[in-house]
């Protein structure tokens, strides 16, 4: 089985939603060689992999709000861990989030199996959302 977990904190003073996107390392790095026409993509925290992981993420997350707006963000980066690595991304977010549309399909090119945890905190509510294959797009609910 393969997982992921994303933190989506609402930051209701900035008006965003800070995001942490924790996949593992070798599941990462084949979805990134797929990408790069099976070029071998190897991640390390001093790397020059950055805009290859930015492209991967844009194309596979995202959050649309309930007047049908893709809301843009900004990649701020990437760490690695001893077998994961995570990435960081911050989103303008000044809507409600009531009926906004969340896109996590990231390794379901890679693997069948793969399942995406989505911990989503707004202003005092949390709520996890479960994405697969099969399912990668979700209206979030409050």
């Amino acid at each position: 089985m393969h997982t992921s977990i994303t933190q989506m904190q609402y930051n209701a003073a900035e008006k965003t939603f800070e995001v942490s996107l924790r996949v593992f390392t070798d599941d990462l790095e084949e979805a990134l060689t797929k990408e790069n026409n099976n070029q071998r993509v190897r991640l390390s925290d001093k790397d020059a992999n950055g805009p290859l992981v930015e492209r991967y993420v844009r194309k596979h997350f995202g959050l649309t709000s309930a007047s049908r707006q893709r809301k843009p963000y900004r990649y701020l980066g990437k760490e690695q861990e001893v077998d994961a690595t995570w990435i960081y991304i911050e989103i303008p977010y000044t809507e409600p989030v009531q009926g906004s549309l969340l896109q996590q399909s990231m390794l379901t090119d890679v693997f069948d199996d793969q399942m995406n945890l989505v911990n989503v905190s707004y202003l005092a509510e949390k709520k996890t959302v479960l994405f697969r294959k099969s399912n990668t797009q979700q209206v979030l609910s409050w």
